[in-house]
């Protein structure tokens, strides 16, 4: 499996498919490159170069016991481009692979990079504090770990089964393949990994990160997303990208990915190509 080592030692895996212009995708939690398989192949089979690494702890990179926290993310991120000498690069994160996208912007700038996509992802911040009322409170992610230190297993099935995908919804359209590849992504994902990743993802603030893309940025959300709710993400984040384009999925659910397949292949080719 292709991979490179980081200064700590961290194996991290890419797939890199298809050439031209590079095209960088940053997963979600608790999942895997694997997430962004369909829009890989439409973006490789469109003429650009897609790559997609394992977050560390996640997937088939190494599960090392410290640098779960989005500096390191966004530094592995930053080593997987140096290793592969990519310029002109599109960034584009799910989730918790917005935040790596925009903290990789924070720390490492634009000198390499030529556009980012932020889809349902989680800047500016997610949790609740007095500068920030909309926020989610700190109780949900206190569930999240108790749920994840109790049955992580059973955790990933209701995720999976429920909210993320908007499953949960009358009259959705569930998918038990979707739900069963969540699942197993989150499973191949170290334990202490994914339980510090809470606290990566739910509290670190992204705003002065935010302040500092000065690329052309599409920012795509949901309107019914139940993990990352869309006014204190998406719309608060697109108040802060200068010119950012922000692009909202009526009834959009988190999982974008698999949920709203084609129409976001379509925005993110629409998008590169302009």
């Amino acid at each position: 499996m292709p991979t490179i080592s980081t200064r700590d030692g961290t194996e991290i895996y890419y797939k890199d498919w298809g050439s031209g212009q590079p095209v960088v995708f940053s997963h979600g939690w608790p999942l895997n490159s694997d997430a962004w398989e369909s829009q890989m192949y439409a973006v490789a089979s469109a003429g650009f170069r897609a790559i997609g690494h394992d977050r560390r702890g996640h997937g088939r990179s190494s599960q090392p016991w410290n640098g779960n926290d989005m500096d390191t993310y966004a530094d592995d991120l930053a080593e997987l481009i140096e290793a592969l000498d990519l310029r002109d690069v599109v960034l584009i994160g799910h989730s918790t692979g917005g935040g790596e996208v925009t903290r990789y912007v924070g720390r490492h700038g634009t000198d390499r990079v030529a556009k980012v996509v932020l889809v349902g992802a989680v800047p500016p911040l997610m949790v609740q504090t007095p500068e920030n009322p909309g926020g989610l409170p700190i109780s949900v992610f206190d569930g999240l770990r108790a749920a994840t230190l109790a049955d992580r297993s059973q955790l990933y099935r209701d995720l999976a089964s429920g909210p993320f995908f908007g499953f949960n919804r009358p009259g959705a359209d569930v998918s038990p393949g979707a739900i069963e590849s969540f699942w197993h992504q989150g499973m191949m994902a170290g334990f202490k990994n994914t339980y510090d990743c809470i606290k990566a993802f739910s509290e670190t603030d992204f705003t002065e990160d935010l302040k500092k893309i000065d690329v052309p940025t599409l920012i795509i959300h949901g309107d019914d997303d139940q993990i990352v709710p869309i006014d204190a993400a998406g719309r608060a984040s697109a108040k802060i990208v200068k010119n950012a384009e922000l692009k909202v999925y009526p009834g959009g659910a988190h999982g974008l990915a698999v949920t709203a397949r084609e129409q976001l292949n379509n925005d993110l080719l629409k998008f590169m190509s302009a």
